[in-house]
């Protein structure tokens, strides 16, 4: 029995913050009905795709829910939708806005103890997306070479992942605080408002109101401890971590730049077992350090600093994460098979309960389930499918 097992969690999403909220509670157990309108959301058909045109991003974030495609713009459409929620669980997550028939008043008219995740781009409702988020808080502009003048955006859509996961908490929380009072919950959740809060939370946004200063540019550094990428004789570039003093001596160690360290630590009158020490004369130490990685293999490097406490990892594309022990030989991953794009590693849920990781299960086909819910939610007969197939309230079955 996984954590969720019997909630069912009604999500009108697209895109990535609140679909992964609700693969979250799939993964956790939660029947999630996933509702789309005829034809799919915006998202469907989003890269990268696979050979027959299948979405592998869509497929990614939808494994182990249920599709039903329904009109969203008729309002006998509609009412499917609340009768889905409130016959239900009564739990609903949402980034779509500005749909007065599935806002939390129209719910709680109903069913006073809905719960309504309602996902927003900025706080005052306005719309954002997780670049444009990024580009106003700060991060681009701290992000890349010292010597780079302009912003540099990251790939990761990380406001977006954020945001899901403080969904799937939220609902969580909100379902165990009505099994204990039968009160439900009003819950909105901007996306700027967890980038403002992760920034607040790291120093970056307190720096310059407390002292004055603001975090600076530092390439591949680490700011405030030792760390930075170093490239060996044959190519290969490494990510190399000293965040304890040990971790420092290991590395002098290994490197065989005592002698070379004790006398700038002489010379500059410093301690170099001391965190402050080590991010300030950053530049000079991996001088050193970069000789001997310099005139070392890959494979030499790895033995080497395997048998240290230092901590360090080989830069790799995704490509060569894919094909390697750490997809193939991971109980994270297991082996799916996904209609339309076919037959992959997959990860399960990343907690391990009882020791063993929820394992995935495919993403549906769009709206291949709308008879199946319709019937086992609300009771729905045959002709009552029939006729809303017929007048294109619900999308025929795609399976």
């Amino acid at each position: 029995m996984n954590p969720l097992s019997g909630l069912t969690v009604v999500e009108v999403s697209s895109f990535v913050a609140a679909p992964l909220c609700g693969m979250t509670l799939s993964q956790l157990g939660a029947r999630v009905i996933r509702i789309d309108p005829i034809g799919g959301a915006s998202d469907v058909r989003r890269w990268p795709l696979a050979d027959g045109g299948a979405s592998i991003y869509w497929t990614g974030l939808n494994k182990g829910k249920r599709s039903a495609t329904i009109d969203l713009r008729s309002p006998e459409g509609q009412d499917l939708v609340r009768r889905l929620i409130v016959e239900g669980d009564g739990i609903v997550v949402t980034n779509a806005a500005g749909l007065s028939w599935l806002s939390h008043d129209r719910l709680a008219a109903k069913r006073s103890d809905v719960i309504h995740v309602q996902l927003l781009g900025r706080g005052d409702g306005s719309t954002g997306v997780d670049y444009t988020v990024n580009a106003g808080v700060g991060f681009p502009l701290v992000t890349g070479p010292a010597d780079h003048a302009g912003p540099i955006n990251h790939v990761l859509p990380a406001w977006d992942v954020c945001c899901g996961l403080y969904a799937a908490l939220a609902v969580v929380a909100a379902v165990r605080r009505r099994d204990r009072s039968g009160v439900g919950a009003r819950i909105s959740l901007a996306l700027e408002d967890v980038a403002l809060a992760t920034a607040g939370n790291l120093g970056l946004l307190t720096e310059p109101q407390v002292n004055g200063t603001q975090r600076e540019r530092l390439g591949n550094a680490i700011y405030g401890q030792y760390g930075r990428d170093f490239t060996s004789s044959d190519g290969a570039r490494f990510m190399v971590v000293a965040l304890t003093g040990r971790h420092f001596r290991d590395l002098v160690e290994v490197t065989g730049t005592g002698a070379a360290v004790s006398a700038l630590a002489g010379a500059l009158g410093v301690d170099f077992d001391a965190e402050g020490d080590r991010y300030r004369y950053r530049d000079v130490l991996s001088g050193l350090f970069a000789t001997w990685f310099a005139d070392h293999t890959a494979d030499e490097i790895t033995a080497a600093l395997s048998d240290t406490t230092v901590l360090f990892e080989r830069y790799r594309t995704f490509a060569e994460v894919a094909a390697g022990p750490k997809v193939t030989a991971n109980p994270l991953f297991s082996r799916l098979r996904q209609p339309g794009v076919g037959d992959y590693f997959a990860a399960g849920m990343p907690a391990a309960f009882d020791g063993a990781h929820p394992e995935p299960a495919p993403a549906p086909a769009l709206g291949q389930d709308t008879a199946d819910v319709l019937t086992e939610c609300l009771g729905l007969t045959a002709a009552d499918i029939a006729r809303l197939t017929a007048a294109n309230t619900i999308g025929k079955d795609s399976a």
